[in-house]
């Protein structure tokens, strides 16, 4: 057999053996001192910060880890169990919980077959590829009563928390509206000429899992898959979902936006698809808000940091009643409608996030948890909102979306903010118009659009999995 495919046989008796598995040997009764043993799945960049930071808590144990890369497995200690297929992990019953740092496209299905084995799970952001099935890993996580973090690490951060506790209480007074922004320049990840090989060391049907196994047009195989639609959900889903959950958890949302609409393109000559531009307007029962995501460069203000708006590079500004806030990773200031400094948050940017979760485990309770899983499939439901009314737009010209846009004072800005760093890229519009989606509106309790265009965004909430790495209908 080709070290590159696994055969549906294969692939049904290994799930078998996990829910088996499950039944037979439920999870360990932990104590508020025991060890609580762990499984890490995908060693690529964040999942080797997780070896690392979930290694240096005490009294817990790294006893397997897992990639289908097999060259990600050997920073592991030696006397660490290394699989290439993760299922063979969940097999091992002395586990009590995985860390799943997989790519996007893997999150949610590693995440329902660990909870079939009987594992709680941290999952990383974004905690799936689709609103669908996102739902399903909330779903899941409830049938078989699994403990489940979100790795939206910034609410454990105690500046967003103490401030999302004045904001609610009315300290500023009514929010009238939001900007949510993520400003970092990246480079092109350059373009190919023809379908690449993966490295020798992975098994690409095992790493496609769920998603299609499509040709690899690109340069670099890990990392850049994020900027592919096949397999990532962009700059939105890699890091605007930190500070749109920031935004949710200081406005106390348990919910998502109705309506949604959004424009913007990628502006490189590259193998990339997702935009390198992003702006998104959102309402919330009214409320408004503005994101803005960006990853070009700005000539005119040097340096390699994206565009500065509100002096801000990333993260939450709003406007209140009182006085106005602003807020990222780390940290913030509230200042009153003169601009004077009425208090500053300190925070740690979510350090103890993962110490938050082993908690839980040995509590035998997710009342703890900072990021309860369905906190993240909401979050990461903002991403995919985002993501798809973008998706669903046409070529408009510049001065049809300022028409578009005009009453909304924040978005004008904004636009005018990008078309000042795009001149600066010399970018030809005319060449290379914004692509702008019509406005939708969803329906929160369905999770699906209605009305104009609803049959085009909906065909985006869920894609056909590719077998037999399905995910369930029902849990």
């Amino acid at each position: 057999m080709n070290k590159h495919t696994i055969s549906r046989r294969r692939f049904l008796v290994g799930a078998a053996a996990v829910g088996a598995s499950f039944s037979l040997f439920p999870s360990r009764v932990l104590g508020a001192n025991d060890r609580v043993n762990i499984g890490i799945i995908g060693l690529g960049g964040k999942g080797s910060a997780h070896l690392k930071d979930f290694g240096k808590i005490p009294n817990v144990a790294i006893v397997a880890v897992s990639d289908a890369d097999k060259d990600h497995m050997d920073q592991a200690d030696e006397k660490v169990a290394k699989h290439q297929d993760f299922r063979r992990l969940l097999e091992m019953k002395d586990i009590d919980a995985v860390v799943i740092a997989t790519p996007d496209h893997w999150h949610a299905l590693a995440a329902i077959t660990a909870f079939q084995a009987g594992k709680h799970a941290y999952v990383e952001k974004p905690v799936s590829y689709s609103i669908w099935e996102g739902r399903k890993l909330v779903d899941a996580a409830r049938k078989y009563d699994r403990i489940v973090q979100a790795g939206t690490q910034q609410r454990s951060c105690p500046a967003v928390q103490e401030c999302a506790a004045d904001i609610q209480a009315g300290k500023y007074g009514k929010v009238l509206w939001a900007h949510c922004s993520k400003l970092d320049a990246r480079e092109p990840i350059g373009k190919v000429d023809a379908p690449q090989q993966p490295p020798e060391t992975v098994d690409y049907n095992l790493w496609a899992g769920p998603a299609p196994m499509s040709p690899i047009m690109r340069k670099q195989f890990h990392y850049d898959w994020h900027w592919q639609w096949n397999w990532g959900t962009g700059e939105m889903g890699n890091w605007g979902v930190h500070y749109l959950d920031d935004l949710r958890h200081l406005l106390g949302w348990n919910d998502v936006p109705d309506n949604v609409m959004a424009a913007g393109n990628r502006w490189w000559d590259d193998d990339g698809e997702t935009p390198n531009m992003h702006l998104c307007l959102m309402e919330h029962r009214g409320t408004k808000i503005v994101i803005d995501i960006r990853n070009m460069k700005d000539p005119k203000r040097g340096g390699d940091q994206g565009a500065v708006y509100l002096k801000s590079r990333g993260g939450n500004y709003l406007m209140c009643e009182n006085g106005y806030i602003s807020i990222a990773r780390g940290g913030g200031k509230a200042f009153d409608k003169d601009g004077k400094l009425i208090k500053q948050y300190k925070g740690t940017g979510g350090a103890g996030h993962d110490v938050n979760f082993i908690d839980a485990v040995r509590q035998g309770s997710n009342k703890s948890l900072a990021a309860e899983i369905e906190v993240g499939h909401m979050s990461t439901t903002l991403c995919h909102q985002a993501n798809i009314a973008w998706r669903v737009g046409k070529a408009m010209p510049v001065e049809e979306l300022r028409e578009n846009v005009k009453q909304n004072e924040d978005a004008r800005d904004t636009l005018e903010s990008m078309l000042t760093q795009l001149q600066a890229n010399e970018t030809d519009l005319k060449a290379k118009p914004f692509i702008v989606g019509p406005k939708l509106s969803y329906d929160l309790k369905t999770e699906t659009f209605t009305g104009n265009h609803a049959e085009e965004a909906n065909a985006l909430l869920k894609r056909q999995c590719r077998e037999p790495f399905i995910i369930p209908e029902k849990a």
